[in-house]
């Protein structure tokens, strides 16, 4: 062993304990081990930062601006909407078409986005079918994670891939290279999850699932500013509902009082409601109400300009489950406003500082850009998507579908290389006012780029230094021993391994180098071993810690062994493809 491998191994070694353990933020680990790579000699400069510039990062970045405006504009709601509308038929039925469409949606956009937006039509659908919702909910989440593996730019996983197995020597991914083996899977996995996995699935009914409140909803508190031509009608005439909300309780002089038809609001009221993500946004911008967490904190942001609204949920196991707002003094220490509670859970109307926080809580924030963009990564709260405060119109969001459509198109057919073509896509929103350029950096998960962009450089210098060859050495003795089924199930399973304590994107990249370079040593072709590590990647159900999973985790009232129960026998199931169709595909 040269010093070379010694510090490349030595650096492999640590990032995986430090993305594992979490002590440092996934940038920050990169970027470092990209300095030592070129401190060290290892790599020139043009080689440590050449992945960054790839042309897989920026069509990463445009997709995820495209994924962003797909969202603006309301197409997921309307597919959901769609779905409540089925509702009433068999469970067999209800599932397939429920896990189809959250499959096909996450083959172009992310699979969290898909599950967050899905998850409330689903919740209503399985209700009106007289079905616990827990028996819809971890399907729905695995649907949208096998989905991502038909597409090139369905998971940010295949995109690193694509970009390692480029900077290895191999011709980049195709747009849909894994279209035959990813929808056979995804098809075999939405079978299983529809007719099989009931029998591993929890019996217990889904807690809430009487609960008959609007699955969108959210909780706050409204109060009446002064002038406000609700103050002396009675709540009869206050058509909240137009404002797709609806009147809980009246806080009245420290008195809760019931919302009776007849009662009229008086000067320093207070109302407890319940709200859509919409609704919230008119509530927003009405004269008449306006939101007290909003009133309260206003004057400590009263000249920043760079606020934002964004979703983030309370993790499993977070520290801030069973305390209030009160008491965590929560815009003291996470600097953000908690404007309102999205708990799918039925509760007693409450001003939600006072609400305890439970895991699977959702909270709208709303904070300067800096100061919320601390919580990616973060263990106890995890941002889930920023809200665009303005919905695009009709034909904005038209020319946006349009956009796409025509943009994967022609990349596809190869009449303008894909980078270009949704680059081009994006362009053409912007101008057409669909999104600003400020919305669009938005969109971007810059972290998710600094990872891939110094994974890769990290897996040039095991492949240059030699550290990769050393490594495959031993997985080449086991496949001459037992056989290259055995080395590829080896790959495999060591990826799945890693993508428990660490991101997918990050596990690929980290097997990759190796895979490849053992493809020799095992007479077999180096593309179908980076094939097979980067579908492993995505390939992994066995544990709650995916964010789609998570979103789901609290509202099925699931225990962290429900999902090793149920997602065993589907991760076993997409291995044993992936082992047996690989070969196939890439022989």
């Amino acid at each position: 062993m040269t010093m070379d491998i010694l510090i490349v191994l030595s650096l492999f070694v640590a990032a995986m304990v430090l993305f594992t353990t979490e002590w440092y933020s996934v940038d920050v680990v990169t970027l470092a081990v990209v300095a030592v790579l070129t401190m060290t000699g290892i790599l020139t400069p043009a080689e440590a930062f050449a992945g960054f510039g790839s042309d897989v990062i920026v069509m990463l970045a445009s997709i995820m601006v495209l994924a962003g405006a797909i969202v603006k504009a309301g197409a997921m709601e309307r597919l959901a909407d769609a779905l409540h509308r089925l509702a009433g038929g068999r469970q067999s039925s209800l599932l397939l078409a429920l896990l189809s469409i959250s499959a096909a949606s996450s083959a172009f956009l992310s699979n969290t986005n898909v599950t967050a937006i899905m998850t409330p039509a689903a919740i209503g659908a399985a209700r009106n079918a007289g079905i616990s919702p827990n028996r819809v909910l971890m399907p729905l989440a695995y649907a949208s994670i096998l989905g991502g593996t038909c597409t090139l730019i369905g998971t940010s996983t295949n995109l690193a891939g694509s970009a390692m197995v480029e900077r290895l020597g191999m011709a980049p991914f195709s747009l849909f290279e894994f279209a035959g083996i990813g929808t056979i899977i995804a098809g075999v996995g939405i079978l299983w999850l529809v007719f099989g996995a009931g029998w591993f699935l929890p019996a217990r009914t889904a807690e809430g699932s009487e609960d008959t409140a609007d699955p969108q909803s959210f909780v706050t508190t409204l109060c009446l500013p002064a002038g406000s031509q609700a103050i002396g009608c009675p709540v009869h005439e206050l058509k909240l509902d137009q404002l797709e909300a609806d009147l809980l309780a009246i806080e009245r002089a420290g008195q809760r009082l019931a919302p009776h038809p007849s009662r009229k609001l008086r000067d320093g009221d207070e109302l407890i409601i319940r709200a859509t993500r919409r609704g919230l946004l008119l509530l927003k911008k009405s004269k008449q109400y306006r939101l007290e967490p909003d009133a309260h904190f206003s004057e400590r942001y009263s000249e920043r300009e760079d606020l934002l609204l964004a979703e983030a949920l309370i993790a499993p196991q977070s520290r801030l489950v069973g305390q209030t707002l009160k008491q965590l003094s929560f815009f003291d220490e996470f600097r953000g406003i908690v404007l309102a509670v999205y708990r799918h859970r039925g509760s007693r109307p409450a001003r939600i500082e006072n609400m305890r926080l439970k895991a699977g809580d959702v909270l709208l924030l709303q904070g300067p850009r800096e100061e919320l963009g601390r919580f990616h990564g973060d263990k106890d709260l995890r941002v889930l998507m920023e809200v665009d405060a303005e919905a695009m119109t009709p034909r904005e969001g038209l020319l946006t579908l349009i956009a796409m459509v025509i943009a994967v198109i022609a990349g596809a057919a190869g009449l303008v290389p894909f980078p270009v073509a949704i680059l081009t896509a994006v362009l053409v929103i912007v101008v057409t006012g669909g999104i600003s350029m400020q919305q669009a950096y938005q969109s971007i998960d810059w972290r998710l780029l600094i990872l891939i962009g110094g994974m890769t450089s990290l897996g040039l210098a095991m492949e240059k230094t030699g550290a990769a060859q050393y490594l495959a050495g031993y997985v080449v003795v086991a496949g001459r021993s037992f056989g290259p089924w055995v080395a590829m199930a080896i790959f495999a399973l060591l990826t799945i391994v890693l993508t428990q304590p660490m991101s997918n994107a990050a596990a690929a990249l980290a097997v990759l180098p190796v895979a490849v370079a053992a493809a020799p040593g095992l007479d077999m072709d180096p593309r179908t071993l980076a094939v097979l590590v980067t579908l492993s990647a995505s390939l992994s159900f066995v544990s709650p810690f995916e964010p789609a999973c998570l979103l789901v985790y609290d509202l099925g009232r699931y225990r962290f062994l429900d999902f090793v129960r149920a997602g065993l026998p589907l991760t076993l199931l997409s291995l044993t493809l992936l082992l047996v169709l690989v070969p196939v595909f890439w022989p």
